[in-house]
């Protein structure tokens, strides 16, 4: 019954993430008082709210993305010349993968099951 997972990610500044976020191909699909945001890209939706408070440097927030072609993704992010952008790994558990951190220090990992 359930149909999907959306990532709630914090913020320090919305205007700077929306600027991330739309720059790796995501659009705003709603903002609110200026203390939240969803962007979506694909289909795909992830939230974010305003901490004031936070340390991008002891971020622990994050999420994972299933992707249907993790080279290609990663490729796409390599051109945009983006900084914090780690390289695909093969890992041991049947995934190709790649992570990202975002300014705010959100650790975003994407990956795709090996065939």
């Amino acid at each position: 019954m359930l149909q999907s997972t959306i990532p709630v990610l914090p913020s320090l500044n919305l205007d700077e993430t929306i600027e991330f976020y739309t720059r790796i191909g995501f659009k705003v699909w709603s903002r609110h008082d200026g203390d939240y945001a969803i962007l979506a890209r694909e289909g795909q939706q992830v939230h974010f709210f305003l901490m004031g408070h936070l340390v991008p440097g002891e971020s622990f927030f994050g999420c994972y993305w299933n992707v249907e072609d993790a080279k290609a993704m990663h490729a796409e992010l390599v051109a945009l010349g983006l900084p914090n952008l780690h390289p695909l790994e093969e890992k041991p558990w049947g995934m190709i993968e790649f992570a990202l951190l975002d300014p705010h220090g959100n650790l975003i990992r994407m990956g795709q099951e090996i065939e």
